[in-house]
């Protein structure tokens, strides 16, 4: 199963997209806590979400241990739920935020003042379109408020929304919690631990991983045996070598540079193995205001530039050369070169150039 992270060009897109999944992904789990099965199945239809059956629900006191848990929660708190591999959720429940969590609340609002003709006592629960927009203009200012500016909008979380369950609703609950949180591709929540504001906000991959950069500029992690751009090296966390704050360009190019070529010497098992596979150390960049927004790691990648353009790449460099396709054909015979100097000697020994072209592709982090 591959999962997509965000880069800036499609950042807007995807803070919709996942939103709305998620509050659907809300709406068919509260189902499950209501008993109300029908309901459950309309928010899957709407959003595509997997169905839940609400039979599933094995704990007859679980509605109301579920209503006072969404109901009691303010600011500062955080959720979580189980999610089974059909995706039914059940246990939802209010959790300190060191423990794994799914959703960290920043705001409350009471939707029966929003305006009292449209959620009035005997309205509908808003359909996903109608959440979607509540999010933007009752969420967005006070999650960013909440968290004092320190908020990352091309990191990993988003701002999101969700309703009381079904049976609460129903009897004139007309809370709506604002929260942050992390999703996988099918905008399912993610766990996490820490509150967002003390911890990396960054889009990160793990090393030995590999990506591909679709027509959108979205990056998705895929199988390194299927065609991809990138494969990750290591994650460099910047805070370490810059912990007094954002670092001028120059400073941050030049620890990338030398860290990134020898985290992809140490990734190959050496010099020699990098330039036999043809491929270049490649860091992702991060801006100043992902910085104070809370982000501090890039990746470190291997890459393939052909005119100006990622090249596409099936297996893995850890493989050699005789497990790598470059565009279509094996990596291309290098040179021989003069031998190596002794790393140790006078003078150090040869080091790979860092990419000597931006590939046009290379989306924004």
């Amino acid at each position: 199963m591959s999962t997509t992270s965000a880069w800036r060009s499609a950042s807007a897109i995807r803070v919709v997209l996942v939103a709305a999944l998620a509050a659907a992904a809300f709406m068919a789990a509260y189902g499950v806590f209501s008993g109300d099965s029908s309901s459950n199945d309309t928010a899957a239809d709407e959003s595509t979400a997997p169905s839940v059956d609400g039979s599933q629900a094995a704990d007859p006191s679980a509605p109301d241990a579920a209503a006072a848990s969404f109901t009691s929660a303010s600011a500062g708190a955080c959720v979580t739920w189980d999610i089974a591999p059909d995706g039914t959720a059940t246990g939802f429940e209010q959790t300190s935020c060191d423990k794994p969590h799914r959703f960290e609340i920043s705001a409350r609002e009471d939707l029966s003042a929003y305006p009292t003709s449209e959620f009035g006592r005997n309205a509908e629960r808003p359909d996903i379109t109608r959440q979607n927009a509540l999010r933007d203009e009752l969420c967005e200012a006070p999650t960013v408020s909440y968290l004092d500016g320190k908020w990352d909008p091309q990191g990993r979380y988003d701002i999101a929304s969700i309703l009381p369950p079904a049976a609460s609703w129903e009897k004139g609950d007309r809370t709506l919690l604002c929260g942050l949180q992390t999703t996988d591709a099918a905008g399912v929540p993610q766990e996490s631990t820490g509150k967002v504001a003390e911890v990396d906000q960054a889009v990160v991959a793990k090393p030995g991983e590999c990506r591909k950069v679709d027509e959108s500029q979205v990056v998705s992690t895929v199988p390194c045996t299927e065609p991809h751009q990138m494969e990750t090296v290591s994650v460099i966390n910047l805070a370490e070598r810059f912990p007094d704050g954002y670092p001028s360009d120059e400073e941050l190019d030049k620890h990338l540079s030398e860290t990134c070529t020898q985290d992809a010497m140490d990734y190959l098992g050496g010099e020699e193995n990098l330039y036999q596979s043809t491929l270049q150390p490649f860091w992702d960049a991060l801006s100043r205001e992902s910085w104070e927004g809370g982000s501090r790691s890039v990746n470190c990648s291997l890459i393939h530039v052909n005119r100006g353009f990622f090249s596409t790449v099936t297996g893995s460099a850890k493989d050699g050369r005789d497990g790598l396709m470059i565009d279509g054909a094996p990596p291309t015979e290098q040179p021989k070169r003069n031998p190596l100097r002794d790393p140790n000697a006078q003078g150090g020994g040869e080091t790979p150039a860092a990419p000597t072209e931006d590939p046009a592709a290379a989306p924004a982090q």
